[in-house]
């Protein structure tokens, strides 16, 4: 199908995209990558006055260190999340994450930020994102504010993004020597996650000192683990002990039924998941 007609303009500085965006106003769409927008327009679910492109913004993309603070730009592809050396070393739980993303193609055109903003609750970033407590730092025509990332997902694909703010950085702790593993389960290679589970443990010795869990698609929103965090801490990393905890990976949980599953079989999939995706990152 054919998008309906738009106005489209590709600023060159954020300063210039949040005064596009304002000029706008609410019936004004950004694009990113394109991976989710463009499919939408087609369809003609979305019909946008004006089309922002943040493609020629180049100080939204990169990794760069801050301090104890990792930074990736909101226009960083996919690609250069999962081979940026810093995002390895301080964040394996996203470098592993992203390497599940869609296919080689989407990896390529993707961004980071653009996943995050599209909030969509079988995405495969949201999770990590949250389990690594991250900060957005979104930019507006009164400056920039820093949402975290558990305040930032409000709902089905919907965020705490203002219409006329931009997502423009991602900021989160470093979790050098951490290790971490993402486990997804879906019905055919490159579909939307039935459910995931992101997890990333420090060890110490074979005893985990610390652990942070969240889930895909358990929720309208990503949701942390708590339970299982708790669980995990101070104890042997043994299989028993990780299966016993992965059975308080529902708590906290709204997961619905579909066609791709039901209530107890995403809560059965949570536990499994959670079990598997632990135990690998331990080693």
């Amino acid at each position: 199908m054919i998008p309906s007609a738009f106005d489209y303009v590709a600023p060159s500085t954020v300063d210039d995209a949040v005064r596009a965006l304002n000029d706008a106003g609410e019936d004004a769409k950004i694009i990113a990558g394109g991976q989710s927008l463009l499919p939408v327009l087609r369809m003609r679910l979305a019909a946008p006055s004006k089309l922002i492109d943040l493609g020629k913004v180049a100080e939204l993309r990169g990794v760069r260190e801050d301090g104890d603070a990792l930074v990736i730009g909101a226009m960083t592809t996919h690609y250069d999340v999962q081979r940026d050396p810093l995002v390895r070393e301080h964040a394996q739980l996203l470098a592993v994450a992203t390497d599940t993303v869609a296919d080689p193609q989407v990896r390529h055109r993707g961004t980071f930020g653009g996943s995050l903003a599209h909030a969509d609750p079988a995405g495969d970033l949201l999770a990590p994102a949250l389990a690594l407590d991250v900060e957005m730092v979104l930019c507006g025509m009164d400056g920039k504010r820093t949402v975290p990332a558990a305040d930032f997902f409000v709902d089905y694909f919907t965020t705490a993004l203002r219409p006329s703010e931009l997502l423009v950085e991602v900021r989160m702790p470093k979790y050098t020597g951490w290790h971490a593993h993402y486990e997804k389960f879906n019905r055919v290679a490159q579909a939307w996650s039935i459910v995931g589970v992101a997890a990333a443990v420090n060890v110490a010795g074979h005893t985990i000192s610390a652990a942070r869990v969240a889930l895909t698609n358990m929720s309208s929103v990503p949701v942390r683990a708590s339970g299982v965090e708790q669980a995990l801490v101070g104890q042997e990393a043994t299989p028993d002990a990780i299966r016993a905890a992965a059975e308080r990976a529902v708590e906290g949980t709204m997961p619905v039924a579909d066609n791709n599953a039901d209530v107890a079989y995403r809560e059965h999939l949570a536990k499994v998941l959670t079990s598997r995706a632990v135990t690998a990152a331990c080693g």
